[in-house]
């Protein structure tokens, strides 16, 4: 059966700035509204935009709503409060998160998270253990590996070329610099290096399904392993072959596939 997609944007008010989100909503003969939908949180780099056009073939295969927000300080987002941590992974899911789920009338969610957002994902699976039904990591990382920081450093390096800056202006206008730097900063330093998903996360009560490049440029496979030691129920660990770090542009079947299959 032929799904069609109705795209909405919205505007989330918060204390902290305004928050821009998307979402993409399926019709089909069984009403969308009744299942949970499935909220993405973007990498650090990313946003809305960014997500292409995946949203809307994972709306059309799962047949649930799709929402997707530019985190303040990205995208059409407000500019970050200015008060950015070490603990931004957590303070995401508790701070910012629930604003867009009481926003948008949001109770019961799959989080579905790319590279940092994966972590992102993990927070607000483990923060809402009665909402989260159940948990989708790509590419995310568990620790700071010798890899992530070298992939860091190379794309740092990259982006002081002439142009480069460019890339990120087209989606995050004139906080391009501040993404840039909220991202390498973080992860070149050496007050970071001993962050690790597991301190002070409870264990993760939903299914979960953890997805992994073989080539991420960004992390070993250990990272995926890890990410699946958290999880107390169903565990499905995909690690895809010639795939780097974007699995849902590389290999957008195979990661709906399994999506599927979790839901």
């Amino acid at each position: 059966m032929q799904v069609s997609i109705t795209q909405k944007d919205h505007w989330v008010n918060t204390p902290y700035g305004q928050v821009f989100a998307r979402s993409w909503h399926p019709h089909n003969e069984e009403p969308a509204q009744n299942k949970a939908p499935i909220i993405l949180f973007h990498d650090s780099l990313g946003c809305v935009e960014l997500w292409r056009d995946f949203p809307t073939r994972l709306a059309k295969a799962t047949r649930r709503c799709v929402v997707a927000y530019d985190r303040l300080g990205f995208g059409q987002s407000d500019p970050h409060p200015g008060d950015w941590s070490y603990h931004f992974i957590r303070e995401e899911a508790q701070r910012y998160f629930p604003f867009v789920r009481s926003s948008l009338g949001i109770d019961c969610f799959i989080a579905f998270g790319h590279s940092v957002g994966g972590a992102m994902a993990t927070n607000c699976a483990a923060l809402f253990p009665e909402q989260c039904l159940a948990l989708v990591t790509e590419s995310a990382q568990a620790f700071v590996e010798e890899r992530t920081v070298s992939g860091v450093r190379s794309a740092k390096e990259q982006f002081q070329k002439p142009g480069q800056i460019e890339r990120l202006q087209k989606y995050h206008g004139d906080k391009a610099q501040w993404v840039l730097n909220a991202w390498t900063q973080t992860w070149l330093s050496p007050s970071y290096a001993d962050w690790s998903i597991e301190k002070g996360l409870p264990t993760i009560q939903c299914p979960l399904l953890v997805i992994h490049g073989a080539e991420d440029e960004f992390g070993s496979t250990l990272h995926p392993q890890r990410f699946a030691n958290l999880a107390r129920k169903e565990v499905e660990l995909l690690i895809l072959s010639d795939c780097q770090h974007v699995p849902h542009r590389e290999k957008t079947e195979s990661v709906i596939d399994a999506v599927g299959r979790l839901l």
